[in-house]
């Protein structure tokens, strides 16, 4: 394993977030979540693996380390798969839609790191959480798993494809999958307008019925984060 002084940067050097640059010198051909990712996921034809974490997740750093930073490891998931690197806490609508996935493929059980396998089309057919580098307390390692899965796509494409659209239709028909909101620009300046209206110069902060309005609304959007983060790893599980 060579050091990350070593190496060249992967697509991720440039990004803002400090959980993303954390893996800027993985071995993996990572992308940040976007136009590029996805082109490239439809253009070769190769399944996307999505890995989402944050900086304070102590198991995401334990898959980094044993995973991530593995040459072999690495070099199996940009063989085969568009693989795109998000941090949950500057995308929590891709957070909230693919861990309604994880939850439903794995008997209510999700967690952080979260590693989703979709179709280029972005439909999920196989989630679990953390999987260690080699086979072990009865589970696949990720080097076994990602051959694993590469073969099923090689061999039966089309399958994994129906698979994976009937389990999204599904999510979607128990409400359990939002649809991606789109804000326009004239909402934005208005929200800004109406943040600079309510701020107290005086005393600084944001009057109270602003502060209960933001509180709220974390709430409704962090119910997939309930309880220990840290302790919702459950070994990995999924669906093929």
């Amino acid at each position: 394993m060579s050091s990350t002084s070593d190496r060249k940067p992967n697509r991720l050097h440039t990004e803002t977030s400090p959980y993303l640059l954390q893996h800027a010198y993985n071995p993996v051909d990572w992308y940040p979540w976007g136009p590029e990712a996805l082109t490239a996921a439809r253009s070769s034809n190769k399944p996307i693996l999505l890995s989402i974490g944050y900086s304070a997740c102590h198991w995401c750093h334990v898959m980094e380390r044993e995973s991530f930073e593995n040459e072999a490891i690495a070099a199996v998931m940009n063989r085969y798969f568009t693989c795109i690197k998000v941090d949950r806490e500057e995308r929590p609508d891709l957070d909230e839609i693919y861990m309604a996935a994880t939850v439903a493929m794995n008997n209510g059980q999700g967690g952080w790191p979260m590693t989703v396998f979709l179709t280029p089309d972005q439909e999920p057919f196989f989630a679990g959480t953390y999987f260690p580098p080699e086979d072990r307390w009865g589970r696949p390692g990720f080097g076994t798993l990602l051959k694993k899965i590469a073969d099923y796509w090689e061999k039966d494409a089309a399958g994994v494809r129906t698979q994976a659209k009937d389990m999204t239709e599904r999510l979607k028909g128990e409400g359990r999958i939002p649809s991606p909101i789109s804000v326009s620009a004239s909402v934005l300046d208005d929200a800004v307008t109406q943040f600079t209206e309510d701020f107290d110069k005086t005393y600084g902060g944001f009057r109270p019925v602003v502060v209960a309005a933001v509180l709220s609304a974390n709430r409704r959007r962090a119910h997939v984060g309930d309880g220990d983060e840290d302790a919702r790893y459950d070994g990995g599980r999924g669906h093929l």
